[in-house]
């Protein structure tokens, strides 16, 4: 993305945050947007309304997560990464408990060490958030006592100053609150000037608009998945 085009999303991203004072839920944002990851390693792709059986063995979800999780990937990659983990884990409860109870371990397993890991917490908290978004009332929900973006604000606050982290949050809190919201956004804004790939996030479709446009259809009810 070139500075002009840049400055002009984020023109636009401002202007919705500055203008608006209440923010609606856009649909389960964390799962029917893919996140550009490049040409980095995740989950096989599986289509986000996906429901049934798929050629990938659904035993598996949590290990090869931890895999990608574990080799230090960027935030972007472990976003798309938890998102495709939480499409195959609604299939399948026990998966879907399996995963979500193995990261709140990690993360508390490097409380308990005292080196708190800041993307283990990322990781606990934003599959909590997707799993709230994406597996359904009266299904078996591992999730659903757990706060994520606490555990999101927790990793931000121990890793310090990551606008791909912000990022995450900015999606996360899209129905509020709302003043962390506006902070989220402003920082990842900021943030992407150096960073291409959250740039062209930030700058990507979502059901024929950008992230920009999103966030004001959400606003005036016209987002439906």
């Amino acid at each position: 993305m070139n500075s002009h085009a840049f400055s002009n999303l984020a023109i636009r991203m401002v202007a919705v945050l500055l203008g608006l004072t209440t923010f609606a839920q856009a649909g389960a944002t964390l799962i029917c947007h893919p996140i550009e990851i490049g040409q980095a390693r995740s989950l096989p792709w599986v289509e986000w309304n996906h429901r049934g059986s798929t050629g990938y063995d659904l035993k598996n979800v949590t290990r090869d997560t931890l895999a990608i999780l574990d080799s230090n990937a960027p935030v972007l990659v472990r976003m798309e990464t938890l998102r495709r983990a939480t499409i195959y884990a609604r299939q399948d409860s026990e998966v879907a408990k399996e995963l979500i109870t193995r990261l709140q371990a990690r993360a508390a397993n490097s409380d308990a060490a005292g080196q708190p890991d800041a993307l283990a917490w990322f990781d606990a908290g934003y599959l909590a958030e997707a799993y709230k978004q994406w597996i359904g009332k009266g299904e078996p929900n591992p999730a659903v006592a757990l706060d994520g973006y606490s555990l999101v604000r927790k990793a931000i606050s121990l890793r310090g100053s990551d606008p791909q982290m912000e990022f995450a949050a900015a999606l996360i809190t899209l129905a509020g609150p709302e003043n962390a919201h506006r902070d989220h956004v402003r920082k990842a804004i900021a943030g992407a000037r150096n960073d291409p790939l959250l740039a062209q996030n930030l700058a990507s479709n979502f059901n024929h608009q950008t992230i920009a446009e999103l966030l004001v259809a959400a606003r005036a009810g016209g987002v439906h998945q």
